[in-house]
């Protein structure tokens, strides 16, 4: 993980803001920061303060948004002072689970270690607990976790992550991290406009305008293409505006003497072909 510089909380709310779509996801982060900024004034006030479950479940497709919104929860709970540091420390089951017995429970307090002060953030956690778990050291992995979070509750917010459903019936099969977690915060698939949205943001961040027709043809594009459990949602869209760029310079390359124009529009004929 990298040193940051800690930015004011008011900054990373607006980076938060900023993202394309995830009205809910916005929502359920400002009321937890409200109750962990008022928790602080009544605490000053000589009143008590309602506990806050900071640990949280992010259900939802890959490329909703789940990696950057941790990354800028850390940060804003840095700003407030509840975290010493706020870094992003992601895990998956491949860097928790060891192949022998006691090698996991070491693992896993590393990883849990190199996360103090910031947010632990582990992907596809239900990984952790297969449904033929047999003789699954993931387990272990999630009996290690629950002890740790218990005797460093302060030091360290831990959130967990994965698809919908993969996420419910982890929970079900895992009181004791269930108890942890009271928050579940679900981030839905993008739509076709909001797709749409990304590229344009990041058409203008690098300097590309879409050209007449780009606009049309790319909500046509995303409207078509099949949402099944592969599609990346902002990925998706990432991708799509490479290879954009990339068949631009191919037919630009051609020109002998472009203009800052047609070094810069992306036209229809640019977007990637139908799979």
């Amino acid at each position: 993980e990298e040193e940051q510089t800690e930015r004011p909380s008011d900054e990373v709310l607006s980076e938060l803001d900023s993202l394309v779509g995830l009205v809910g996801v916005k929502r359920e982060v400002r009321a937890l920061i409200d109750m962990i900024e008022v928790g602080r004034r009544r605490q000053k006030a000589g009143l008590k303060a309602a506990s806050v479950r900071r640990h949280l479940v992010f259900t939802g497709s890959p490329g909703t948004g789940k990696t950057t919104v941790a990354r800028l929860y850390g940060e804003i709970l840095a700003a407030l002072k509840v975290l010493e540091r706020g870094h992003l420390v992601e895990v998956s089951r491949v860097d928790l689970v060891g192949e022998h017995i006691g090698s996991t429970a070491l693992r896993t307090q590393e990883a849990f270690d190199r996360a103090r002060g910031g947010v632990l953030f582990i992907d596809e956690a239900y990984a952790l607990s297969p449904e033929d778990a047999g003789r699954d050291f993931g387990r272990e992995a999630i009996d290690t976790l629950v002890k740790l979070m218990e005797d460093h509750r302060d030091e360290v917010v831990v959130i967990v992550a994965g698809y919908t459903a993969e996420m419910e019936r982890f929970l079900d099969t895992n009181p004791g991290v269930a108890s942890r977690f009271s928050r579940t915060i679900t981030f839905g698939d993008y739509s076709s406009e909001e797709l749409l949205s990304i590229i344009e943001q990041q058409a203008s961040e690098q300097e590309y305008t879409l050209g007449e027709g780009t606009t049309e043809a790319l909500l046509g594009y995303f409207v078509s293409l099949p949402r099944g459990p592969a599609f990346g949602n902002g990925r998706t869209a990432r991708q799509t505006f490479e290879s954009m760029v990339e068949r631009h310079a191919g037919r630009v390359a051609q020109l002998t003497d472009p203009s800052t124009e047609q070094l810069s529009l992306l036209y229809p004929e640019d977007l990637p072909a139908r799979r």
